[in-house]
């Protein structure tokens, strides 16, 4: 119980800080408290019969709830809140007596699975059969590894390192395409051609980007991912839900162009002062 308490607890540490290197969001608690808390709900829900299927099942019912409730995201985030809410609900389960070993690495592993499932699939509004299937399969795998022969202790471990490393994976892979996504907001006129790659750079976008402020920048990064990720869902919408992301985007862009400016306008200034001391 105690090993299983450190891993999640450590988990969940890891976790924070992949979502904010996905996110640049310092507020976890405005995205986690509802995975959080359902994946305490779904933990006493699993007490009297921790099974796999009860596992895939349920916490496919949680990433679902948190998709609705929660902020929009990718299939990535997704996974990251779902095994969020898998490891809260194993957090539950390790105080029950006689709990199987293997409860952690499958509550973490069919959340991750449910929470990128249901995320995938955003635009339906019920729990889709192929994403259950898929986490009742991985809260099954840790027993299936066990069997050939690997402990507990690796499994679990492996599981819990996996989906932070995924995520972070996710952003590197995804640069491309946010880059150019800027690179078109930049030829409206909306950033300037300088802030693209520092702004879409895994790395660069974390520092101050030749801001004069760093937080500002980092508001302004998290901003810029805002416009990108609704310009690429706002293509697989319908005509009427389009114009509204259509509206956000116009406001997000808006934002921007006034952080850019009165950015410019302090360098300026600092410049000036500088040059006349």
């Amino acid at each position: 119980m105690i090993f299983g308490l450190i891993l999640i607890a450590a988990f969940l540490g890891v976790a924070a800080a992949a979502d904010f290197f996905l996110s640049l969001d310092a507020n976890l608690w405005r995205a986690w408290w509802t995975p959080l808390a359902a994946g305490v709900i779904s933990g006493a829900l699993l007490w009297a019969w921790p099974h796999p299927i009860a596992i895939g099942v349920l916490l496919s019912a949680a990433a679902l709830y948190v998709r609705l409730t929660g902020r929009e995201s990718e299939p990535v985030d997704g996974m990251l809140l779902g095994g969020v809410t898998g490891a809260m609900a194993a957090a539950v389960l390790i105080s029950r007596p006689e709990i199987s070993p293997w409860i952690i690495s499958a509550c973490i592993a069919a959340g991750a699975v449910a929470g990128y499932g249901i995320t995938l699939a955003a635009q339906r509004v019920t729990v889709d059969v192929v994403t259950v299937i898929g986490a009742i399969a991985a809260a099954y795998t840790p027993r299936v590894l066990g069997a050939a022969g690997l402990s507990f202790e690796v499994v679990t471990v492996g599981v819990a390192a996996l989906v932070p490393l995924l995520v972070v994976a996710a952003v590197f892979k995804s640069w491309p395409e946010l880059r150019a996504e800027l690179r078109h907001e930049a030829s409206l006129g909306f950033l300037d051609d300088a802030d693209v790659r520092r702004t879409a750079h895994p790395i660069l976008r974390h520092g101050r980007g030749g801001w004069t402020d760093r937080h500002a920048h980092r508001e302004f990064v998290r901003l810029a991912n805002e416009i990108a990720l609704r310009k690429r869902r706002q293509r697989f919408r319908s005509d009427e839900v389009a114009r509204l992301y259509q509206v956000e985007i116009i406001q997000l862009r808006m934002q921007i162009r006034e952080m850019s400016r009165i950015d410019k306008e302090m360098r300026e200034h600092s410049a000036t002062m500088a040059s006349s001391k």
